[in-house]
């Protein structure tokens, strides 16, 4: 069974910037990965992804705020997250790039990110 374990979230002011990371339990170099959200009254949504070149992409809502980056080892990725809003709010995931991988790993129990004053 193959675990992701998303940590680093927690309660952030409009403006305000954390970052979160995400441990798999097999090597991730290799696998084209993203950061997902999902909220109560919306759909997960894909927010960025990176390529094993290093090639990342962002989804229009999050571009030029957040940074996604892998680690050295293989075996962690984070997202950086500045200039936070409220609408960021939501559970944040890790997993390969649904949209280039045939099947998702699975779900890890994701971190909280509340952007709130």
């Amino acid at each position: 069974q193959v675990q992701l374990v998303e940590s680093g979230g927690g309660l952030v002011q409009p403006g305000g910037s954390l970052s979160v990371s995400c441990a798999s339990s097999i090597g991730i170099r290799w696998y084209a990965m993203a950061w997902y959200r999902q909220t109560p009254d919306k759909e997960r949504e894909l927010v960025a992804a990176i390529t094993p070149p290093g090639k990342t992409d962002y989804s229009d809502s999050v571009k030029g705020r957040f940074t996604i980056s892998r680690d050295n080892t293989g075996n962690t990725m984070s997202l950086q997250m500045n200039n936070l809003k409220p609408e960021d709010t939501a559970v944040y995931y890790c997993n390969v790039d649904e949209r280039k991988h045939r099947q998702l790993l699975s779900w890890g129990q994701g971190t909280q990110v509340t952007v709130s004053s």
